[in-house]
């Protein structure tokens, strides 16, 4: 809050002095050009900083479960302590505060894993790669977190196609799981590839739930593993152009892509699905590491 009442004192010393000189500016467009740019960056900083978090605060969630899953993720299950409308899209994110303030600086952005058609059953999947990740197993039941939200146009709710190819690494399955969750919950029949690459089969990720939407989904899965155990019979290595060749079907250009997972992972799945004549505008990543 103190870096924010600083910003705004230093737009109104800097508008101040400019519009007092009258040297920078001497033209009245130029002078309403300042203030309204002036105006803009105090407005965002208020919202920002003030109003977004006003309405965080008013919305508080909190934990249900802690759920341990494979590949050392856990999915953390939150429901909001007054009923409110986090609608979301299939696919996206949201920033979460866990023991902070709603007004705090350092927010965390985590995938939704959970049906976009329970928005009141909220479900994010995280795996343990740092402080703020590992320190979610302690967290107990009745513990009050915060979220803005949602974020993120990784949905096959705003890209419209035939069926589509869910490619995914590691705990980058979670926001496939929340499109094949939610596809299932609509009863939807058009087909779904799903790709997912991983160190062995007991590290994926949902996978018992996965072999289960089988019975729910036209799903077909296709595990690539780079480090199998004996008597592995499926893929084996990384994602890459001859897996898609060899699983993909007829017409697979028109299908819808979703990629997710470790940056090196999405950068080389786009270079192996240009490769097989993906057209590029088909082709949709989520990159926390931009984020």
């Amino acid at each position: 809050m103190t870096h924010g009442v600083l910003s705004v004192i230093a737009v109104a010393a800097a508008l101040t002095h400019v519009l007092l000189v009258d040297y920078y500016v001497n033209e009245p467009w130029e002078k309403t050009l300042w203030i309204a740019m002036s105006g803009a960056f105090v407005g965002l900083l208020v919202w920002v900083r003030v109003l977004r978090p006003v309405q965080r605060m008013r919305n508080p969630w909190r934990v249900e479960e802690v759920i341990p899953e494979h590949g050392n993720s856990r999915t953390m299950v939150l429901k909001p302590e007054h009923p409110n409308s986090f609608a979301f899209d299939p696919g996206q994110f949201a920033w979460i505060m866990v023991r902070k303030s709603p007004f705090a600086i350092t927010q965390h952005p985590f995938s939704i894993s959970s049906s976009a058609e329970h928005p009141e059953r909220l479900a994010l999947t995280v795996k343990s790669a740092g402080d703020f990740t590992s320190a979610l197993d302690s967290l107990q039941p009745g513990t009050t977190v915060y979220l803005d939200g949602p974020h993120g146009s990784f949905s096959v709710d705003r890209y419209e196609g035939p069926g589509f190819a869910l490619i995914g690494g590691g705990v980058g399955v979670t926001p496939l799981m929340s499109i094949m969750r939610t596809l299932a919950d609509r009863e939807d029949v058009r087909p779904i590839y799903l790709f997912l690459g991983n160190h062995n089969l007991e590290s994926t990720t949902f996978r018992e739930e996965i072999e289960a939407m089988k019975a729910r989904l036209d799903l077909n899965v296709v595990h690539v593993l780079s480090h199998p155990a004996e008597g592995w019979e499926g893929e084996k290595g990384h994602l890459g152009a001859d897996v898609f060749r060899r699983h993909l079907p007829k017409r697979y250009e028109r299908l819808q892509y979703f990629v997710c997972g470790p940056e090196a992972l999405m950068d080389a799945v786009e270079r192996s699905l240009s490769e097989v004549g993906i057209p590029e505008e088909r082709v949709h990543s989520e990159r926390f590491g931009m984020v």
